[in-house]
């Protein structure tokens, strides 16, 4: 089971059709309990546990999504946003971590 957080949803909706196919490909994959790994997904341990960034690029930048897995196979899909810089912006890093925390886990 997929769940998209509803700010998550906007920011998906603004990022480039090809990324949102990406993502789409690559959330299928995850709901069928396979596991995604670098160079495409990396553990995000600051933010939580069970909490990854998919890593997407494409010719008008590089776009990142929060996600995160629970024990019981459920995908949440926490926060989407467009790197602008070589690291993660603490923002971003910020959102990610209080929208996980709203989910109680």
């Amino acid at each position: 089971m997929v769940t998209v957080l509803h700010p998550c949803r906007r920011e998906i909706a603004a990022l480039p059709d090809e990324i949102r196919g990406d993502i789409a490909d690559a959330v299928a994959r995850l709901e069928v309990g396979l596991m995604l790994s670098m160079p495409l997904s990396r553990p995000m341990p600051s933010v939580g546990l069970g909490v990854h960034e998919l890593r997407l690029n494409h010719r008008s930048g590089t776009y990142r999504l929060v996600y995160a897995v629970g024990r019981d196979g459920q995908v949440i899909l926490v926060h989407a946003f467009k790197k602008t810089t070589r690291a993660t912006p603490v923002r971003n890093m910020t959102v990610a971590r209080q929208r996980f925390r709203g989910l109680g886990r």
